[in-house]
């Protein structure tokens, strides 16, 4: 009992930030389906729904401004706060995460980079001499919200060390991706606004320097930087990432400072709360500004951020981007290059790829396995990193554009991979005995 009250603090975030993606990924999931049933619909407004994504809207201030369609303002706009958690949490992980210390960040590193290079090469094998070869960034990347989404319809089956391990694993592909987008995927470059984007980001780094931690001040400037990346040539959401990089992530007070605060704020809420007439209120404002306290700027935009991407941003971008008419062409052309390429990318490719680099990393005496955890789950989670959902997407309207003959095709090989490794991850992890401190806990109630 004692070890429980020492452990459950501390385990306690991890779960919630589990519970919060897995349910991000059952809305993601939710909005996809929806979409789809809506675009083959011939019901009264659903007729016209696909064709509302390219109703424009114009946005000018001063003789500046950008008139774009609803899906750029959703794909290029909406889409850079998602790319601004993803920043955060990729320098979380980096500075106080998984991926801070070279032993455990070598697993999940080399998985990830499997998880990349393998699905890319298959997918370029088999598009080899084809139009869409370029568009082999497609299978590279993992959706985190809805592979944790599965995760979580297992419960306790599934040690919390695979969670870590996939949750790692997908925040270093997404790295890669960011990566891919950036140095791969952008082009017609305009010297002048890239420029005027790298001096508003160095502005940025500086302001972090100089100790400036106000949020009020950082936004603003990342809507400037976003303007400038979109001018630029080089894809907007990129300047997410680069805000995220310029956040602080530190707490501004000295490890004393916080300890003697921390001591006489506790002991005024203890005083509180045995007092004779408690005031709930009062013990709720002040728990409230010691969280304030003790977070940094980083965590506090991440946490006020993570819920409206979660259950917002990312089910519309999903929403948007599979309202797909499909006929039996569509279908039969998941048969060509380009569809086979993306599903057997993601189904075969991504576990292949994290396993294999995964047992590598571990043969060659650079990792260990988690503790609880299994090489069938990592295979499982392997095959659960064939959901590439959301991510994919994305590099698919990058690399094959918006309204080609490949893009419906690319989109429904990306759902029907992503459905099937889903399954198969399902089934596999579901087929696990339960962790012998389930067992326990279950046979002592």
């Amino acid at each position: 009992m004692a070890v429980s009250k020492i452990v459950r603090p501390l385990v306690r975030p991890f779960a919630e930030f589990f519970r919060r993606e897995a349910a991000g990924g059952i809305m993601l999931m939710a909005s996809a389906v929806l979409a789809l049933i809506m675009a083959n619909s011939n019901w009264g407004p659903a007729h016209f729904f696909p064709e509302l994504w390219d109703k424009h809207l114009n946005l000018s201030l001063n003789g500046y401004g950008l008139d774009l369609s609803l899906l750029h303002w959703i794909n290029d706009g909406l889409m850079s706060i998602f790319f601004l958690i993803v920043g955060l949490e990729i320098k979380r992980e980096v500075l106080e995460g998984e991926l801070s210390e070279r032993r455990q960040a070598t697993l999940p590193i080399a998985a990830a980079i499997g998880g990349m290079v393998v699905p890319a090469l298959v997918y370029f094998f088999i598009n080899r001499g084809h139009p869409a070869a370029n568009a082999w960034g497609i299978p590279m990347a993992t959706d985190i919200a809805f592979a944790l989404a599965v995760l979580q319809l297992l419960g306790p089956r599934v040690p919390l060390g695979l969670k870590v391990f996939l949750t790692a694993l997908a925040i270093v592909d997404d790295l890669g991706a960011v990566l891919v987008i950036a140095g791969y995927y952008t082009t017609n470059l305009h010297l002048n606004y890239l420029y005027l984007a790298l001096g508003t980001w160095v502005l940025l780094m500086n302001l972090n320097l100089l100790g400036v931690r106000s949020l009020v001040v950082f936004m603003p400037l990342g809507l400037l930087l976003w303007f400038f990346m979109h001018e630029s040539g080089v894809h907007a959401t990129l300047a997410g990432v680069m805000l995220a990089l310029t956040i602080p992530s530190r707490i501004g007070q000295a490890k004393p400072e916080i300890l003697l605060m921390l001591n006489s704020r506790l002991s005024m809420i203890q005083d509180e709360v045995h007092g004779a007439d408690a005031n709930p209120r009062i013990i709720s404002e002040e728990l409230e500004y010691l969280s304030d306290a003790i977070s940094s700027p980083a965590q506090k935009l991440e946490q006020r951020l993570h819920s409206v991407v979660a259950f917002v941003i990312i089910p519309l971008f999903a929403f948007a981007n599979t309202s797909l008419e499909i006929d039996a062409s569509v279908f039969r052309d998941l048969l060509t290059p380009l569809g086979l390429g993306i599903i057997l990318g993601l189904t075969v490719g991504k576990p292949l790829g994290i396993g294999a680099m995964s047992w590598l990393s571990i043969r060659l005496g650079w990792a260990s396995l988690p503790a609880g955890v299994t090489w069938r789950h990592i295979w499982g989670a392997g095959l659960l990193g064939g959901i590439g959902f959301t991510m994919s997407l994305f590099i698919t309207l990058l690399a094959l554009g918006e309204h080609t003959a490949g893009e419906p095709v690319a989109k429904l090989a990306i759902l029907t991979a992503s459905f099937i490794s889903g399954t198969l991850g399902f089934v596999l992890l579901r087929t696990m005995p339960l962790p012998e401190e389930v067992i326990g806990s279950n046979a002592t109630r």
